[in-house]
């Protein structure tokens, strides 16, 4: 444990597992006190608790479902009241819909217009909440992906869409909040060993054809995605907004 966010509140939205979790415990590494988001999975929640608690830092786990827009203010309020203040957000809630291609009669409108109702609306509402909040010099960071700045697959247009909404608004974001010197960053995993990955290539053992568009020949560890995020709420990242910054294994250089 480093102790270089000792003092540091930190919010991270969806942290009950994969990505998040492992967010919450690189950040609890660097001795911040953690508050994760969960919709449905209270154990796995309170699992992750306990393992931050266990590694010094104060944690709490938070049901609030992010398709819910007016549940944003009352998770920002939940942790401040727990806390005493926000530093840091992590807006990392988000899912995937595996859809058909646009011109399909069967096109899953319903789950589509959900996925950009969770994944962009719901970050910004939660943002909006976080900003008055933040102390000057504070850090708003979203997780973003790959599918961004790139389309690689059909039936992922609503996906790549909302990534590239996300892309947009972090960049005005940190245009308004540079003043007070909030930064205000985008991370773009590429694959990596979720139940998201799952989702849309059915195992985590990536394809031959997929892995080969890639320099490094695999996909990403968790934790390399994890070490980015915690180095920009970190104090040698305060001169570094507005960027939208790849973690893909070099995937379509």
């Amino acid at each position: 444990m480093s102790n270089i966010l000792k003092g540091k509140t930190v919010l991270i939205t969806g942290g009950s597992r994969g990505l998040g979790a492992n967010i919450a415990e690189a950040f609890a590494d660097q001795g911040a006190d953690v508050a994760i988001s969960y919709v449905a999975s209270a154990e796995k929640a309170e699992a992750v608790v306990e393992k931050l608690k266990a590694k010094g830092v104060r944690a709490i786990a938070i049901k609030s479902d992010q398709a819910d827009l007016a549940s944003a203010k009352p998770l920002i309020d939940s942790v401040i009241a727990e806390f005493g203040k926000l530093d840091i957000l992590v807006n990392n809630a988000a899912i995937v819909v595996q859809g058909k291609t646009v011109d399909d009669p069967e096109l899953d409108t319903v789950n589509l217009d959900r996925l950009w109702q969770i994944n962009v609306m719901g970050a910004v509402a939660t943002t909006r909440a976080a900003a008055p909040a933040l102390p000057d010099g504070g850090r708003i960071i979203f997780i973003g992906s790959v599918s961004g700045t790139r389309s690689l697959f059909p039936g992922l247009a609503d996906y790549v869409g909302t990534k590239a909404a996300i892309n947009g608004y972090a960049r005005g974001i940190a245009r308004d909040l540079g003043g007070r010197q909030i930064t205000v960053n985008v991370v773009q995993p590429g694959a990596m060993p979720t139940d998201m990955m799952r989702q849309v290539m059915g195992d985590v053992d990536a394809p031959d054809a997929f892995l080969d568009l890639h320099p490094i020949r695999r996909i990403a560890k968790l934790e390399e995605v994890a070490a980015l995020v915690t180095f920009l709420a970190g104090p040698d990242a305060s001169y570094m907004t507005g960027g939208v910054i790849d973690v893909g294994g070099g995937l379509g250089i």
